[in-house]
């Protein structure tokens, strides 16, 4: 209110300033000089403008009819009295009062569309404020869903193992002198530690991954090497392998290493997955600048309710399985700059995709 009111006295100084500047100008200029007296009567319509942007049609009016008062009484100085001089005086006043109100309508209409904008501005920059606060509340929220999750699924992991061992050093307790059972049961606790180890590193090799070490590499041969291994494992399930690597593949800038452990994670899932034989089939294509790898089963695929739960750390549907394979392989592609997703899933068998880009240096 304070700025408003202070811009409306500023807008009264100019309108007066230049009212008192046209008389001024009037009142010393020569009554023979008829185009320096035009000139100055047209000023008028700056303090019409003025009075009107600043006070709306009500400013614009009041400033016209003062103008147009003055007008006349200088223009009746110098110009003959005859009926033509005086219509063109009143003209010229009505012009000024149309031009004021006009222009203060305008003025009107202008600062009320402009006054709704910044109000609608102001709504949105609330509503702004509300859905970044629910998105922040929502992220605190999922993170927190998912930190229970991991921890309740690690808490699952580890008490299976610890089970085992209290279970084997009770009846060593029991039987401290039976030699063949205490060789058998000391191999259940040194089998379960190493699982409790195993578990434990891969989920510190999750929770804190390694950067990879970009390097050339061809993708072709990097597939056909995890093929090879995991063929030895499916062939006791007797499991197909079909291979279609392209032949124009670029080099990739990738960690062959981790990009192995990608490729192994889907390969067994997919010979988990047919315990009774079927057939996997690994394509590899160049396209959009990216190189991309299939992997796919015919095994019964994943059920619809756990889809949204497969890249979720410790979430498994294996009796044996530490539900890090998936979450680690998709870790992996995101920090080589890829995506890895289910492409399908169903009675007709699953399909995971990941994209690799081709950068610059790595075509060279």
């Amino acid at each position: 209110m304070a700025i408003k009111n202070h811009s409306r006295f500023w807008a009264i100084v100019v309108i007066a300033a230049v009212l008192l500047a046209i008389e001024l100008g009037l009142r010393f200029t020569p009554p023979d000089t008829e185009h320096w007296h035009y000139a100055l009567h047209r000023f008028y319509y700056l303090a019409i403008i003025t009075g009107a942007l600043s006070f709306g049609w009500t400013g614009g009016l009041l400033t016209a009819v003062i103008s147009g008062a003055l007008y006349v009484m200088h223009a009746s100085d110098i110009d003959s009295p005859d009926a033509r001089n005086v219509l063109d005086r009143y003209l010229e006043t009505l012009v000024f009062c149309l031009v004021g109100f006009v222009a203060g309508v305008l003025s009107n209409s202008e600062r009320k569309h402009r006054l709704k904008a910044e109000r609608a501005t102001q709504e949105l920059q609330h509503v702004y404020r509300e859905l970044q606060d629910n998105v922040e509340h929502l992220k605190r929220a999922a993170r927190m869903s998912a930190l229970g999750h991991m921890s309740a699924g690690l808490a699952h992991e580890i008490r299976n193992p610890l089970a085992g061992i209290d279970g084997a050093a009770a009846v060593l307790r029991e039987e401290p002198h039976n030699q063949s059972r205490r060789i058998e049961f000391l191999d259940i606790i040194q089998k379960e530690a190493r699982r409790l180890d195993r578990l434990v590193t891969n989920f510190l090799e999750f929770a804190r991954p390694r950067p990879p070490e970009m390097q050339p590499v061809h993708i072709g041969p990097l597939v056909q090497s995890v093929v090879d291994v995991v063929k030895q494992t499916a062939a006791r399930h007797h499991i197909d392998f079909t291979v279609d690597i392209a032949d124009n593949l670029p080099p990739l800038r990738c960690d062959a290493e981790q990009i192995k452990q990608v490729l192994l994670n889907l390969m067994l899932n997919s010979t988990q997955a047919m315990p009774e034989g079927g057939a996997i089939t690994v394509l590899s294509r160049f396209q959009n600048n990216e190189v991309m790898v299939q992997v796919c089963d015919t095994g019964p695929g994943i059920p619809q309710s756990d889809i949204d739960f497969i890249y979720d750390p410790f979430f498994t549907t294996k009796e044996t399985g530490t539900g890090l394979g998936l979450p680690t392989a998709y870790q992996i592609v995101e920090q080589h700059g890829g995506e890895l997703k289910l492409e399908k899933s169903g009675s007709s068998g699953t399909c995971f995709v990941f994209t690799l880009p081709v950068h610059k240096t790595a075509r060279s």
